[in-house]
């Protein structure tokens, strides 16, 4: 089976029925989505066609990008762009195949198929019949499309696995954050695959060596590991040609699809003629150490000014979220930059309709998958504004988050007072505290986010603004009572309540909400008294920090 040609990547077409296709179709019109069998491999194979794609189109301008993104190629041109790549894409076979180590024998040590997927229980689980919630033996046998899938997941999500398993690229789990078309009715998979790639030139850019033409510094599959890194060696990006950051191999992997039976494909069912349900491996793959700029990932600053990929957290993603990962933060000590696909297409491609960002990956804790992530975070009509109003947009929305995180931790300290006391010993997870009020807050915050992207747009910089601080203030600080009162700690039987500590609690929350650190915070005027001059008397409205 070849990747280039085969058809092993299930579709959703306008119709709503699935269908399976090869990447040479991915430009038909009536095909408008992934339709996997799983969220983890509906993300790997929209990074799957980006890398693709990116790795092979001679597109080196604006215009051009635009006119394709208007006028798809047709099967014959993505056939011509793919054709140099076709080698490097086989599946099975004698020789160097996709994703999967050449030297491996099946001497080697062999695993279940199952050890593919990353929540498969590891040996500890096993042995301890700790497999609770995630059961071992549910997949036994994997068709060999559903095998692909498997194993690209495997290699670009790679967790910590025990001494010389690798991680992938951006580590075990990485956070992807792709741009995608906001109305269902808009999309097609070559639009929402063409809006994650750059012209060629970009690209080569990013990082690496564009002097390593050899396929082997962007596909490692296509030699001996050790003709890339040294017994006990690290690999870096100048070691390799751009191309490889998608395309990387910590993992060193072979399918056992000598003996395949047939049968039924344990994930997507279908029947198959050659089931494969070993995988032969060995440790110490590509050891990936440096500074590599992944395209598809948010970045954050370190202390000693190395930037490394973000990686999801427990919790999910809300609109706290939106502006690191769509136009980046500059605060000192805390930057953080977006995916580079976001900020060139925000950047160079003004264009027309709305668009949104879908972000995606697993919450790993070292080599458990402790949840997979998924949402989409609206971008509106960023992609219309010049760079003077994404700098609008970009300050505003820095205030509006340090706004919630103030009320936030206003609101967590007065649920502790009402329910512990101002020195009681805090029992239990208040995380939830934090979570209910950007729920209550989500709908406010992205009425207001429309209307400032709008009003930057149209150079609106005064009233306008101050009218949607406003709004924001009002949003959170009547969140925060409601939650208090209604939900929190009001909600809660009342012989569990201390009346006492309830309404100093309370009080102390509306002081803090009704004084002028939050109007600071969000760019507000402060209260006239706040301004007047110094008596040598202690204010009234001091807010009781």
């Amino acid at each position: 089976m070849n990747l280039i040609d085969s058809p092993w990547i299930p579709v959703r077409r306008k119709g709503g029925a699935q269908d399976w296709i090869s990447p040479l179709m991915i430009s038909d019109p009536d095909i408008v989505a992934l339709d996997a069998v799983r969220a983890d491999f509906n993300g790997a194979l929209a990074q799957f066609l980006i890398a693709l794609v990116q790795s092979t189109t001679p597109m080196d301008s604006l215009s051009e990008w635009e006119d394709l993104f208007e006028v798809p190629p047709d099967g014959t041109t993505l056939a011509t762009w793919f054709a140099p790549l076709n080698a490097a894409f086989e599946f099975d076979g004698d020789g160097p195949r996709f994703m999967q180590d050449l030297t491996l024998e099946r001497t080697e040590a062999l695993k279940p198929i199952a050890a593919l997927l990353l929540e498969t229980p590891g040996e500890q689980a096993l042995k301890f019949n700790t497999d609770h919630f995630v059961k071992r033996d549910t997949v036994a046998a994997l068709c060999l499309a559903c095998s692909a899938q498997a194993l690209l997941t495997m290699q670009i999500n790679a967790p910590a696995g025990g001494a010389g398993h690798r991680t992938s690229v951006r580590g075990g789990g990485p956070l992807t954050t792709l741009v995608v078309c906001a109305s269902p009715g808009e999309a097609t998979l070559w639009k929402e695959t063409w809006l994650n790639v750059r012209t060629r030139s970009v690209f080569l850019a990013q990082g690496g060596d564009p002097t390593k033409t050899d396929g082997k510094y962007s596909f490692p599959w296509l030699s001996d590991i050790s003709e890339l890194q040294s017994a006990g060696g690290e690999f870096s990006p100048m070691q390799a040609h751009p191309a490889h950051v998608f395309w990387g191999m910590p993992r060193r992997i072979r399918l056992d699809a000598e003996e395949g039976v047939q049968g039924t494909c344990d994930l997507c069912t279908r029947p198959s003629d050659r089931l494969v349900s070993r995988i032969i491996t060995k440790n110490y793959g590509l050891n990936y150490k440096g500074a590599w700029n992944h395209p598809l990932s948010p970045y954050y600053e370190t202390k000693g000014d190395a930037w490394l990929p973000v990686h999801p957290q427990p919790g999910g993603y809300g609109y706290k979220h939106w502006l690191p990962w769509v136009l980046g933060t500059t605060s000192d000590g805390a930057r953080k930059r977006p995916a580079s696909v976001v900020s060139d297409f925000l950047t160079h491609h003004h264009c027309g309709g709305q668009f949104r960002l879908l972000a995606f990956g697993y919450d790993m804790d070292n080599m458990k998958a402790r949840c997979w992530y998924e949402a989409t975070l609206p971008i509106y009509g960023l992609a219309e504004t010049d760079e003077h109003a994404q700098s609008i947009v970009q300050a505003v929305v820095a205030q509006m988050v340090e706004g919630a995180s103030l009320v936030t931790s206003w609101l967590r300290d007065a649920v502790k007072q009402a329910w512990f006391g101002l020195r009681g010993e805090v029992r239990g997870d208040l995380s939830y505290v934090e979570a209910a009020l950007y729920a209550t807050t989500e709908s406010g915050f992205y009425t207001i986010l429309r209307d400032l992207i709008e009003s930057a747009r149209s150079g609106d910089e005064s009233d306008g603004l101050a009218d949607m601080r406003r709004r924001w203030r009002r949003d959170l600080t009547g969140a925060a009572r409601r939650l208090f009162d209604e939900r929190l700690v009001g909600g809660a039987p009342i012989e569990r309540q201390n009346p006492h500590r309830t309404a100093e609690a309370y009080r102390s929350l509306c002081k803090r909400l009704n004084g002028d650190k939050l109007n600071q915070v969000l760019g507000l005027p402060l209260s006239a008294t706040r301004n007047a001059p110094s008596t040598g008397k202690k204010s009234k409205t001091r807010e009781n920090m």
